[in-house]
């Protein structure tokens, strides 16, 4: 069964929310994906480059890595007991050629309005 995280997300990359406080700081979140490149998307995107322009093909590879390392994120964020993620960033390292590690990480906090 997938983990469905509560709604609405508050995800920012300042270190605070603007008109909530910090009641507890739960401690770093991270989701973390690792995509590799089909034969076929690569003769695309080849096709693609020699055309010039966005490469579509790589385009989407890319936001999709990145919104599975968010989503992983806000699912650990969510099991920590979290309703915010604060100091929000990604991260891309190349393993190896054609093989990519996206990483989504941030602080876990629990925040509430500001009085």
């Amino acid at each position: 069964m997938a983990y469905e995280a509560p709604a609405p997300w508050m995800v920012t990359t300042s270190n605070q929310l603007e008109h909530f406080r910090v009641k507890n700081t739960l401690g770093i979140v991270r989701g973390i994906t690792v995509r590799s490149r089909s034969v076929l998307g690569n003769i695309a995107g080849g096709l693609q480059a020699l055309v010039g322009g966005n490469i579509t093909v790589y385009t989407e590879l890319c936001e999709r890595a990145r919104q599975e390392a968010y989503e992983l994120m806000l699912e650990h964020a969510g099991q920590m007991g979290a309703n915010a993620v604060i100091a929000f960033r990604y991260d891309a390292n190349e393993i190896m050629q054609g093989i990519t590690e996206v990483l989504a990480y941030g602080t876990a906090v629990v925040v509430e309005p500001a009085a």
